[in-house]
């Protein structure tokens, strides 16, 4: 009702403002035309009102409504924003924190593998080693046995020029003699 009221009071307020404004124009107030006048508007207003004034009630409410709606929304859109930027936030703090335990991974895991390099590094030079090792004996007893060759052909010569020195033919027949019946016993 009290929206009813203050439509009947704006009314009301139009009409004697307009009430005023005919009087001022010299001739005077016509009471009777302003009457008739004024009925015509109330009649107007009533069968407008009639038609209408749901429809304005609505929409005005429908309004009010919707205007408390889009506040709501952005009330509940505003909190999520905020949440929304806390969770940023909380993620650039957190981006230092990261890079470094990023960092500190990475240190490790490079450390880790240039310690595995190395080990396998010695073993390789270990492996060369052994190999060497290996080589120069093989060379070593070939050497050897080249020498040893070598030093009994020498001494075979040698007990060849010796024996033929002082070795006569008598001398090599008897030799000859004794390896052959040595021989022929055992």
């Amino acid at each position: 009702m009290s929206k009813f009221r203050s439509v009947w009071v704006a009314a009301a307020l139009v009409l004697l403002t307009a009430g005023t404004a005919f009087a001022s124009e010299g001739e005077g107030l016509r009471w009777g035309d302003f009457g008739w006048r004024v009925l015509n508007l109330v009649i107007f207003v009533a069968i407008l009102w009639k038609f209408t004034g749901k429809l304005i009630v609505n929409y005005f409410t429908g309004r009010r409504e919707g205007i408390r709606q889009e506040l709501d929304d952005l009330d509940a859109r505003r909190v999520e924003a905020r949440k929304h930027l806390a969770e940023i936030e909380a993620s650039i703090a957190n981006l230092d924190a990261e890079r470094k335990a990023i960092l500190d991974e990475s240190r490790v895991q490079a450390e880790a593998g240039k310690q595995a390099i190395i080990a396998e590094a010695h073993k390789q030079a270990e492996a060369i080693l052994e190999q060497a090792r290996r080589t120069a004996e093989n060379e070593g007893r070939t050497m050897l046995a080249q020498v040893r060759a070598a030093i009994a052909d020498e001494i075979v010569d040698a007990a060849e020029k010796v024996l033929e020195s002082k070795l006569d033919a008598a001398k090599h027949d008897k030799l000859i003699n004794n390896s052959l019946t040595k021989v022929v016993l055992n």
